[in-house]
């Protein structure tokens, strides 16, 4: 063991005098690999910010990997049971949903049916045939009809919305009698396209509402959605009205996975025969396949370019082994051993790949606080991200793969040269 310590130790000692020696070559030998490393480099840092952006994307849908997320079936009692179940709790919020619209009275909406403000989905025909009065049909307005959403408390634990602009809803503050709403960017796209009256309509409400919007969030959305205090809408709207199903109310429980609300929920659910139907938010394992594939994809065609590096290695490596030949012959006519002279080769293109790997990996970080403080506004997946840990790891190990297959040649062809070449130089 000693003794290979000793000669691992004058193969990194003669090798680095050997790069020293031949600066022009070893720069050379690094030009050609550099960009097959920092092809790895920066497939893998793009492979976990990709994965990142996309987990992120589905925490905001979906939820925190690990939440449960409950769907009751509306009734008259169903919304009065949940909120007294999650009341003052911090492992589960309640979420009562309902259409409204905000404008002018008597109108049909600019997005008749809540739609994105980008398509049109068009209303159904009057038919008279059919039953239907025409005299009754509502002209088109200056209106907009979204889904308004009440909390329970901050819905940010179990679905980090992502805030554009203005505040989000302050839940430790005393309720107001004008209810604030948080607008999500497609009813905020709605707000700033029509100039409409600040009148809100909700199906069972005692009175019109005058709301107040305070913010701006991404909710990953496609429809106009708003966020509004539970406390605060239920001054002009009853809960029963929030959680009846024929005005197309909606009512879903975000708790942790060791809640006991869950039990608490179901029991008193069965009690009054309305069904729930919880599941588990896993969206790490259902992407996982396909992170794996694309990642697979990217490191194949970064491989192709690394294998152009090592090509240039190995041609630089026989170059210089073949100007050493009589060097390496003399080394052998004084007793060293064939081992050694190929672990003098080997351990100078290992130290070219690592020297390669550690300029590549500091470009890599370079270019990712570039594109951080560039695009990080506009972009939050890159906002304060961090150069990945396992970009630097797959560097580090293409420069060494890349060090050891183009010095292998080159360090069996050393290993192999005869004494008698020094006789005949």
């Amino acid at each position: 063991m000693r003794r290979f310590s000793g000669r691992l130790r004058s193969a990194l000692i003669i090798g680095l005098q050997g790069i020293r020696a031949r600066k022009l070559r070893t720069l050379l030998s690094m030009v050609s690999l550099f960009l097959g490393v920092l092809a790895v480099v920066v497939v893998q840092t793009g492979a976990s910010i990709a994965e990142r952006a996309l987990l992120a994307d589905l925490e905001i849908t979906a939820g925190v990997d690990g939440t449960k997320t409950a769907e009751i079936m509306t009734s008259p009692r169903a919304g009065d049971i949940v909120i007294d179940t999650v009341d003052g709790r911090t492992d589960a919020m309640a979420m009562l949903s309902t259409q409204a619209v905000v404008g002018e009275p008597d109108v049909r909406p600019v997005n008749e049916g809540g739609a994105p403000f980008d398509e049109n989905w068009g209303s159904m025909a009057c038919v008279p045939e059919q039953g239907c009065d025409p005299s009754q049909v509502k002209p088109p307005g200056q209106a907009i009809e979204m889904r308004l959403i009440a909390l329970t408390a901050d819905i940010r634990p179990f679905r980090p919305l992502r805030p554009r602009s203005g505040q989000w809803l302050d839940f430790g503050a005393l309720p107001g009698m004008a209810p604030r709403i948080v607008l999500n960017l497609e009813a905020a796209k709605g707000f700033k396209r029509y100039k409409v009256p600040a009148e809100m309509r909700i199906n069972g409400a005692t009175s019109n509402i005058t709301p107040q919007i305070v913010g701006v969030v991404d909710d990953g959305g496609y429809q106009p959605q708003a966020y509004v205090r539970l406390d605060e809408l239920t001054t002009w709207l009853p809960t029963a009205a929030l959680s009846d199903p024929n005005t197309g109310a909606g009512l879903q429980v975000l708790m942790t996975s060791s809640t006991p609300v869950e039990q608490v929920l179901m029991s008193r659910m069965k009690g009054i025969g309305s069904e729930m139907y919880v599941s588990t938010v896993d969206s790490r394992e259902e992407q996982e396949k396909q992170l794996w594939l694309m990642r697979l994809i990217f490191l194949s065609m970064a491989g192709l370019v690394l294998l152009i590096g090592v090509a240039g290695i190995l041609n630089v490596g026989l170059a210089t082994v073949g100007e050493r030949i009589e060097e390496f012959a003399l080394r052998r006519a004084v007793g060293t051993p064939r081992s050694l002279l190929a672990g003098i080769v080997l351990a100078e293109t290992l130290l070219t790949g690592l020297l390669t790997a550690a300029l590549a990996i500091g470009c890599g970080v370079a270019g990712l606080k570039v594109l951080s403080v560039l695009f990080g506004d506009s972009e939050p997946f890159l906002r304060n991200v961090t150069f990945p840990w396992e970009a630097g790891v797959a560097g580090i190990i293409a420069g060494l793969i890349a060090g050891i297959l183009g010095g292998f040649v080159p360090a069996l062809r050393a290993a192999r040269i005869p004494i008698a070449t020094v006789m005949r130089a």
